[in-house]
């Protein structure tokens, strides 16, 4: 769990400095190491909670934070998440949709390149904020990733905001939708959660608070991130092939 911690750590630091939880990363390794699927998604929904709450404090403080744009966002993926937590699902059904988010979550992290030049932005579309809260709250809750991975991408793509407010953004709605997630994740298990008071699990926590508060310090202009952000996509393809391909 030592070895676990330190790549928590490492995680924490990376996905901080762009305004990310880590879930998806967070995720990818538990699954390797073997934990409990049931735990899976706790697990990561409190590091993410822990990580990205530095980044809203840091982006809110820096005046990148535009509630407006925001709102629509979290209106519809905080509900979506609580009911996400709340879905009973056979293992087998968890792990195929587990596989297909890191498998997009990965692709998203290999094809990163262009997602801090967007410059340009465009008119804000109600309709499909909304949307897009409900579908990402609701992948929030059942598997245990924040959503901003996703996010990201699709409002760099539309010029919906301009890079910062995008990275902000992105710290909010994992913040809300991952503890929203956990709530539900928590009502769902309800005693089998005592196994999430492991000695070792308690670990984690304190990692990413480390590697958290440290990467949204230094900030992605500090950090050669993007190289390393495609390499981690890499490692959760690989993840994402044995869920969904290796028996």
């Amino acid at each position: 769990m030592v070895v676990t911690a330190l790549a928590f750590i490492a995680v924490a630091f990376l996905y901080a400095s762009v305004g990310f939880g880590g879930g998806s990363t967070y995720t990818a390794i538990l699954i390797e190491s073997g934990l409990s699927w049931e735990l899976v998604p706790p697990v990561s929904l409190v590091c993410n909670l822990i990580v990205v709450s530095g980044g809203v404090y840091h982006f809110r403080r820096a005046g990148h934070l535009d509630m407006r744009f925001a709102l629509p966002l979290i209106a519809t993926s905080v509900p979506a998440a609580f009911a996400g937590g709340l879905l009973r699902l056979q293992e087998a059904l968890f792990l195929q949709i587990l596989g297909l988010a890191l498998l997009a979550a990965g692709a998203l992290l290999l094809l990163d390149r262009h997602w801090l030049s967007a410059r340009q932005t465009s008119g804000r579309n109600m309709p499909l904020n909304l949307l897009l809260g409900l579908v990402l709250g609701l992948l929030a809750g059942v598997t245990g990733i924040g959503g901003g991975i996703y996010l990201a991408p699709v409002l760099h793509m539309l010029r919906m905001a301009e890079a910062r407010t995008v990275a902000a953004t992105c710290s909010l709605f994992i913040l809300v939708n991952s503890a929203a997630g956990l709530l539900g994740q928590l009502l769902k298990l309800r005693q089998d959660a005592a196994g999430l008071l492991d000695t070792g699990l308690l670990l984690l926590p304190l990692a990413v608070l480390v590697g958290g508060q440290l990467g949204s310090r230094v900030g992605a202009l500090r950090l050669p991130a993007a190289p390393i952000r495609r390499l981690t996509g890499v490692v959760i393809l690989v993840v994402a092939a044995r869920l969904l391909w290796i028996p």
